[in-house]
């Protein structure tokens, strides 16, 4: 019987080892993927940690993976895959179809989502078991390394910004540079957005401004962000990306009159931000999940129209602790990307 390599941990926040296990054959409605690359997303680190409900250990992390398919399980082929199509697969991996929200094509709420990692083994491995509806096609333009951070970061700040109430022309602030933001800005300017990039300490402006934003504000300056902002006119739009409240509340003031606060940003802290802020000023604050395999495919699509990819340093699966530690340090420029060589 063939095998393959996974990256495991067998406790809450323990080590990864390589382990070997025997090569699966795909149920229906499944494919088998031979991973080629899997970004590390931070969120990993929750899975890690064993801190959702649902996590089981062993523990085999990773949303943000690309790579070919290698088997096709029953009924696969009537949904238009084959062997050897070039597939990602990012936090959206499936859904069960009869919930409400999928009911009403909301399949990114679903109330059984089944994100990789947690409803199943994810793409820290040589090859992944996923349903066929998770699987978005990837363009001959994008490499696997470029493709697999898109399925998780790229298609939740294109989502949160497409979706958002900012048109062509507005002001839209993009609170953080890291992962998230170092693609939210490309997008934004892409969207045609005014965009102002906000970062702690001086030195990311010249980063800031070769990413192609029009402004770049320091958060750590003597001009709180929020006033900072409000001095450009005031955002229809921020989005943020820095997993931080007290970063997050500190720009609302920066919103223009009717102006949206949307976080992607995972923080554990409440919001400081009053009900008088919102009635007054009529802001919209929201949450916004990640994206179907259909916005994942439109996202790749958009990246490959405007030349947007990701910043990646790759390592081998095997070196996948170095990686990991990297990326919970902050140290990452700026997603760690897992590949099989």
């Amino acid at each position: 019987m063939s095998t393959y390599r996974v990256a495991q941990v067998t406790a809450p926040n323990g080590a990864f080892a390589l382990t070997e296990r025997e090569i699966p054959d795909p149920p229906p409605g499944h494919v088998r993927i031979a991973v080629e690359a899997c970004g590390v997303c931070h969120s990993d680190a929750a899975f890690v940690a064993g801190a959702l409900p649902g996590v089981t250990f062993p523990e085999v992390p990773g949303h943000e993976i690309a790579g070919r398919v290698a088997a096709l399980g029953e009924r696969a082929a009537e949904y238009g895959w084959a062997v050897g199509d070039r597939v990602a697969v990012g936090w959206f991996g499936g859904s069960c179809g009869h919930c409400v929200p999928c009911r009403s094509g909301d399949f990114i709420v679903c109330r059984e989502l089944k994100v990789p990692g947690w409803a199943y083994d994810g793409g820290f491995a040589e090859q992944v078991i996923a349903p066929v509806d998770a699987l978005a096609r990837i363009p001959d333009a994008l490499t696997a390394a470029d493709a697999g951070p898109m399925a998780c970061a790229g298609v939740t700040v294109f989502n949160g910004l497409r979706r958002s109430s900012a048109r062509s022309g507005d002001l839209v602030a993009v609170l953080g540079l890291g992962g998230l933001g170092h693609l939210a800005v490309q997008y934004a300017v892409a969207m045609g957005f005014e965009t102002a990039a906000l970062a702690r300490g001086p030195q990311k402006a010249d980063f800031a401004k070769r990413l192609g934003a029009h402004h770049y504000l320091d958060t750590t300056g003597a001009t709180p962000p929020g006033e900072a902002l409000a001095a450009l006119g005031g955002a229809r739009v921020v989005l943020a990306t820095a997993g931080s409240s007290e970063a997050i509340t500190a720009v609302v003031p920066g919103l223009a009159p009717r102006g949206e606060l949307v976080v992607i940003g995972a923080d554990t802290a409440p919001l400081g931000i009053s009900p008088a802020d919102l009635i007054f000023k009529a802001y919209v604050l929201r949450g916004h999940p990640s994206g179907t395999a259909q916005d994942v495919a439109d996202t790749m699509a958009f990246s490959v129209l405007h030349h947007i990819r990701p910043m990646t340093e790759t390592v081998p699966l095997a070196d996948v602790g170095d990686a990991f530690a990297r990326m919970l340090s902050g140290q990452a420029r700026f997603r760690m990307v897992l590949t099989t060589g």
